[in-house]
């Protein structure tokens, strides 16, 4: 399947910690961190190259692992994240490799049950809108920007992040309180809750040997 197209098409551009500084505060008992980080971001990456809407996927990263365990993800294109300093300037750095007349949007890669059709819906509404956001469960975050061909760039991820984007004139698209979309996990209270819409295969995988440790302990 042949998706990537130089012009037209939503690219999607993913930003990925290393996963041993990735998700600092996800401490579940009995689970490797960096495995969960690693898998939440995969998972993530999956969910988004599942999306027919989605023609160029650009991963953000200074994981050099990375592109070893995507392997089985197709149309991934990696770039380093070198010195960006910072998730928006990484984000802006991967903007730049996109092509002109493509739909751009970022997307946050602690997603694990992120379902594509969910994508597909918000990214189909978006289209007619310069520039829009989708604020995470709790209201307060982002977990999506999207911007059409030809609007200046402007992220503002972080602390607070939908208050501010609401004033670089991002408009708040129309995604359900429940959509997997919302759902971003950073501990895990988060985790749980994703786990009830259900996690993606390798998110799962790591929990799961959390489950076979607990009955050989007993």
């Amino acid at each position: 399947m042949t998706r990537d197209h130089s012009r037209g098409g939503w690219a999607v551009v993913i930003p990925v910690k290393a996963a041993t500084r990735g998700k600092s505060r996800l401490d579940v008992p009995d689970v490797n961190r960096v495995a969960l980080a690693r898998a939440i971001a995969l998972d993530t990456i999956s969910a988004v190259a599942a999306c027919d809407v989605v023609a160029r996927i650009v991963v953000v990263t200074d994981d050099p692992t990375l592109a070893i365990h995507a392997g089985d993800i197709p149309q991934l294109r990696f770039v380093d994240e070198g010195d960006a300093g910072g998730l928006n300037q990484a984000i802006e750095r991967g903007v730049k490799t996109i092509p002109d007349g493509m739909l751009r949007a970022a997307l946050l890669a602690d997603l694990p049950a992120l379902q594509s059709p969910d994508l597909e819906r918000t990214l189909n509404s978006a289209a007619s809108i310069a520039r829009g956001v989708v604020a995470d469960v709790d209201g307060t975050g982002s977990t999506l920007v999207t911007m059409q061909a030809g609007s200046d760039w402007k992220t503002a991820f972080g602390e607070g992040s939908f208050a501010k984007h609401l004033a670089l004139r991002h408009v708040p698209l129309d995604v359900p309180e429940d959509s997997s979309l919302r759902r971003d996990v950073d501990t895990a209270e988060h985790l749980a809750l994703a786990q009830r819409l259900g996690v993606g295969p390798r998110t799962a995988s790591v929990l799961a040997q959390r489950a076979v440790q607990g009955e050989n302990s007993r």
